[in-house]
């Protein structure tokens, strides 16, 4: 079975013939199974089971269920992309009433979105999904809402990390849980998924707009509270708008625990009864039955948590072995943590540094007033969106026969990322050329479009190559290193040289690593089944 597995994973590298192209995004164990046992760390009774448990989800395919998911889910997304948003376009309205230079509100946030993805990451490997994914939304928004209520600086920034925290487990287990539900033939929603993330930034770029054209200090030297109310508006608006989605959350999904969390807790009998469950409410009937689950063997029971209540520090440790349990996952995890970390400081340093490196060499790039500046930004995230459809629509792409044995391979998901991220590389070099207005918008919305193809697919990518076992531990690990990273960058933005090209060219730079580094992942989703 190895060898067959590990011809799958080469095939998926190399483009190989023997795979056909109907079968890349249609995973059907009928044509071939590929389900890699690389990625359940060598477990053969929870290979087989889970091999099983694939077979029923694609027996049962796509539902009304999957799409309640899919927009919620997103709408988490968004969420995450939303408070980030506020909290960066009131920064100016704040500096302005607390009279403070140093970016605490900004280091807050990021702080707060670290803590949130390593504890939900870890507790959901633990406790499950379902509470976290039931509870993030709804603490996020009233934190928020209280944030615009603080009379202080410090005040402020805790209300800040601590909405930040309770956000923070979003984009681990919205990823998380939509990817154990779905069918492999329908993985592909899962990149799709983060276009909500250019939703989330485009609707706060909307609402914030009117309250800082017509709510906000001109200066910090006269800058009383009743004048400067845009941003505790902002706050309480898009606070309330979250705190909707999570009710809607626990009202109209219903979310039961993913039979794959349920499976590594060796529940075989929970995970039949709801996937019956799934296939009733989507007018299917499937075959599954608890012998066939128990006719695979047990489980260690050393191994399941229920037999360890008390031993959640042994339970971290475990999980985070789990991810390095072999060479070919210990590969996977190290490129992939890596990846988030440089993507988590490269970004948010380019930005920073762009704006005063473009000023200092006579470059015009705004129009001057709020309206203008909203305007820009509302065409660039517009732009953003449509960064994961470009993804998803690449996955879809087949290898291309050109003369005898040469082709031009599938891009799957590693093809994906390369070239989201080579040409968000050569946007930025060009980005560097801008000297006006209209240049500054075009190439901010080329780029909005390039680098989210790359985001897009490395947010998919990154549960699908983790083990069920250890999936939100391994993506919220994933997730904590480019929150760190992000605390970082605004430290060095305030005390680097920000009219100093060498730090636009590094950031670019490193967006060519993380393409070309995209070939050295030993797993493609594209040829495996997601454990």
């Amino acid at each position: 079975m190895a060898e067959k597995n590990d011809f799958l994973v080469e095939a998926g590298l190399n483009g190989s013939s023997d795979i056909k192209h109907e079968d890349s995004h249609s995973l059907s164990s009928t044509d071939v199974d590929s389900t890699s046992m690389d990625m359940i760390a060598d477990d053969k009774v929870l290979y087989e089971q889970m091999r099983i448990v694939n077979n029923t989800i694609d027996e049962i395919g796509l539902t009304a269920y999957h799409w309640k998911l899919f927009c919620l889910n997103g709408m988490g997304y968004a969420t995450d992309s939303t408070l980030t948003f506020i909290q960066s376009l009131t920064l100016a309205p704040t500096q302005k009433e607390f009279d403070f230079e140093f970016p605490g509100p900004t280091m807050a946030l990021y702080g707060g979105m670290l803590l949130g993805a390593i504890i939900w990451g870890f507790s959901a490997d633990i406790i499950g999904r379902k509470f976290a994914f039931n509870s993030s939304l709804i603490l996020s928004a009233v934190f928020s809402m209280i944030a615009a209520g603080m009379p202080n600086l410090a005040g402020y920034c805790v209300l800040v990390a601590m909405s930040a925290a309770a956000a923070g487990g979003n984009l681990v287990l919205d990823t998380t849980v939509f990817l154990e539900f779905l069918p492999s033939s329908q993985q592909w929603l899962l990149t799709l998924l983060a276009a909500w993330w250019g939703v989330g930034q485009l609707i706060a770029v909307l609402v914030i707009w009117p309250f800082m054209a017509n709510y906000q200090c001109e200066s910090k030297e006269n800058c009383p509270k009743h004048l400067n109310m845009g941003w505790r508006y902002s706050w309480i608006t898009l606070g309330g708008m979250v705190l909707i989605l999570g009710i809607l959350r626990i009202t109209v999904i219903r979310l039961i625990e993913t039979p794959k969390f349920n499976l590594c807790e060796g529940n075989v009998e929970q995970v039949v009864k709801d996937l019956h469950k799934i296939a009733n409410a989507g007018g299917k009937t499937i075959s599954l039955t608890v012998e066939q689950l128990e006719a695979c063997g047990k489980l260690d029971p050393a191994q399941l948590r229920k037999n360890q209540k008390w031993k959640w520090v042994k339970d971290l440790g475990t999980n985070v072995k789990l991810l390095f349990a072999n060479r070919k996952l210990a590969r996977s995890t190290t490129i992939l943590w890596c990846s988030w970390t440089v993507l988590g400081i490269a970004y948010p340093l380019y930005s920073s540094f762009l704006p005063a490196y473009l000023s200092s060499r006579g470059a015009q790039t705004g129009g001057g007033t709020i309206d203008d500046t909203y305007r820009a930004m509302s065409i660039s995230n517009t732009f953003s969106i449509f960064g994961p459809v470009l993804a998803a629509i690449l996955l879809f792409i087949p290898k291309i026969p050109l003369w005898g044995r040469f082709y031009i391979p599938a891009p799957g998901r590693r093809g994906a990322m390369c070239i989201g991220a080579l040409l968000t590389m050569t946007f930025f070099f060009a980005y560097t050329t801008v000297k006006t207005e209209v240049q500054n918008v075009a190439f901010s919305s080329v780029t909005s479009l390039t680098i989210y193809t790359y985001y897009g697919t490395l947010y998919a990518f990154t549960p699908e190559v983790m083990p069920s076992r250890a999936r939100a531990t391994g993506n919220g690990i994933a997730i904590a290193f480019t929150r760190l990273a992000g605390i970082m960058s605004p430290l060095i933005a305030y005390y680097g040289d920000t009219s100093s090209s060498v730090p636009i060219y590094v950031c670019a730079a490193c967006y060519g690593v993380l393409g070309l580094g995209c070939f050295l992942y030993p797993f493609e989703p594209m040829v495996n089944r997601a454990m």
